[in-house]
């Protein structure tokens, strides 16, 4: 479990299902009887899965909901953090005004010349 854990926090919640998987597969194949749902959750909602295969040994009841709701706003956090941080890159998105094009004041109006004699 130890080794879960230091990749969970070095490699993020991908590189810790895949070790967990590796470690405990026998876990895995009783929190998913489908083996898409997992891949789903690998690929879209690593943090939800890794919660959801935490509580899954004794059912999910009670406060496993609130791990299970932790990990999908961890999920949602990382989806708009990432959306957020890179707006500058998004034409249309950015955080600052528009720059308004500055037109040059209007000439005042020319005086004709007066005839010098």
């Amino acid at each position: 479990m130890c080794c879960f854990f230091t990749a969970l926090l070095l490699l993020g919640p991908r590189a810790g299902i895949l070790i967990w998987w590796l470690i405990n597969p026998v876990r895995w194949q009783l929190a998913f009887t489908n083996i898409i749902w997992g891949i789903l959750g690998f690929i879209f909602l690593p943090w939800t899965t890794l919660m959801y295969v935490l509580v899954f040994p004794g059912g999910v009841v009670g406060f496993d909901w609130i791990w299970l709701g932790l990990g999908v706003l961890v999920d949602i956090g990382s989806h708009v953090g990432g959306g957020y941080t890179n707006r500058e890159r998004i034409p249309g998105m950015s955080s600052e005004p528009e720059a308004v094009a500055k037109t040059p004041p209007p000439a005042p109006p020319a005086t004709p010349e007066e005839p010098t004699t």
